[in-house]
């Protein structure tokens, strides 16, 4: 979708509001497809002093897999948008990942969007943040408890671990 901005290119201080709602059923995270509901994004661009800033926020819920413990998850996200668009891009070996080129006089929201939740996006989908993962030796989900499995001695105090027993 392209947001037109001819109204405020000129003029310093005006504001455009928008809202869209994105597809990205297609967004392919790792070996998953997190994302089957539709991206929202609502905010506001802003002349200031000839410089054209978009903030808002985008929210959605992801649908997933963790890739430490291998539950299925859902979790409503919420990303920030805040990102300069520009008539046309300086040096575009060096361009900025927050600097979007306008197409005329509008901003294509789609690719913002995209580009925006895609790098807000952690690295590793988690069920939560401080997920244990599972034992490596029994396969127990630690977030159900510990597990039984005993710890392993440091091979270099096995020697110690015989005195020990001998007594």
């Amino acid at each position: 979708m392209l947001l037109g901005l001819s109204k405020i290119i000129d003029c310093p201080g005006a504001a455009v509001s928008f809202s869209t709602s994105v597809d990205l059923r297609d967004l392919c995270y790792g070996v998953s497809y997190p994302v089957s509901e539709p991206v929202k994004a609502e905010g506001t661009v802003r002349n200031t002093a000839g410089v054209l800033v978009m903030t808002g926020d985008i929210t959605t819920c992801i649908h997933g897999t963790c890739d430490r413990c291998a539950s299925p998850f859902d979790r409503d996200i919420h990303f920030p948008i805040d990102v300069v668009l520009v008539t046309e891009m300086a040096n575009e070996e060096n361009e900025d990942e927050w600097v979007f080129p306008l197409e005329g006089d509008s901003a294509d929201l789609d690719d913002i969007v995209r580009t925006v939740f895609v790098l807000n996006l952690d690295s590793k989908l988690l069920c939560k943040e401080d997920c244990k993962g599972l034992c490596h030796r029994c396969g127990k989900n630690l977030n159900d408890g510990p597990c039984n499995c005993q710890k392993e001695l440091d091979p270099r105090f096995a020697a110690l671990k015989q005195l020990l027993e001998n007594k």
